[in-house]
């Protein structure tokens, strides 16, 4: 219970800090995912590959909402991104209603994200998939200068 609290209280200093929110259910990610997949075509060589793996990287939060809400996570996904594709005149972000596994707009749920929280995960994500490469690569090499 106190560790609840610590974190709720500090939800509430991070959004009053921040000024801004952004909607939660999976929503931001599922944006993003779509922006990515878009920004890939004008992309080309090695770094369309990386972008298309950021994209997908993204929807691990969408997808363990699903799971963990007892849905299909897979025909979850795709309900809400395809969904979110013919939603051109709404303007608000589509993510995923946990009670029916269907897509809502969690603006007007009242679901939100700290903004700071997703920036750092945005920012944080890229350097600890680097420097687990990095890590994987010692290893490799570890492993193949002493079999020489």
């Amino acid at each position: 219970v106190k560790d609840a609290i610590r974190d709720g209280l500090r939800a509430v200093k991070n959004l009053i800090e921040d000024k801004c929110v952004v909607p939660g259910a999976g929503a931001f990610e599922i944006a993003a995912y779509r922006r990515l997949q878009e920004y890939k075509v004008e992309v080309e060589g090695k770094e369309k590959l990386g972008v298309s793996a950021f994209a997908d990287s993204l929807l691990i939060i969408p997808k363990t909402l699903a799971e963990n809400s007892g849905h299909d996570v897979y025909k979850t996904l795709l309900s809400v991104i395809d969904a979110a594709q013919t939603n051109t005149q709404n303007k608000h972000l589509l993510g995923i209603d946990l009670l029916t596994g269907n897509p809502n707009v969690p603006a007007i749920e009242g679901i939100w994200d700290n903004y700071r929280v997703k920036r750092q995960m945005l920012s944080l994500a890229p350097t600890l998939a680097q420097q687990l490469l990095l890590v994987d690569e010692v290893l490799k090499a570890g492993k193949s200068m002493t079999k020489n």
